[in-house]
């Protein structure tokens, strides 16, 4: 069945300003909803809404999330891009750029990073695309 349906992730902010100027200026994201006055930016994530809300008691630092993350795998040159303008911003790495060299995933390169908040996120590429998750 067709839909014109999209993923939709919320994660709480310390300073919407910061978080929006980061995810917009860095990440390139587009712009969507700006609603300080509700608490909340929307920004359109390697296409995923991603609801920015004002809510400082809810952020976590970077070295308690664990497992917890969010991201995108993207085309090797999109992906080449974007780390070329983190490494710029200077961002917390978690995990910095590296391509794995052996193991099924052989070429796959990947970066985890904090946003200003401390939210983890992992941006990735595969050298065959979905092909390499079959």
């Amino acid at each position: 069945m067709p839909t014109d349906g999209f993923l939709h992730l919320s994660i709480p902010v310390l300073d919407l300003d910061a978080s929006r100027a980061f995810y917009v200026d860095v990440l390139q994201c587009t712009p969507g909803r700006h609603r300080p006055d509700l608490g909340f930016v929307d920004v359109w994530f390697f296409g995923m809404q991603l609801t920015l809300q004002h809510q400082p008691d809810q952020v976590l630092p970077a070295e308690q999330q664990g497992a917890r993350h969010f991201g995108a795998a993207l085309p090797p040159d999109e992906l080449a891009a974007v780390i070329d303008r983190l490494h710029a911003a200077s961002v917390a790495w978690v995990e910095p750029p590296t391509t794995d060299t052996t193991g099924q995933l052989n070429g796959k390169t990947s970066a985890k990073f904090a946003d200003p908040s401390g939210n983890i996120i992992e941006l990735k590429t595969y050298p065959r695309g979905r092909a390499d998750l079959s």
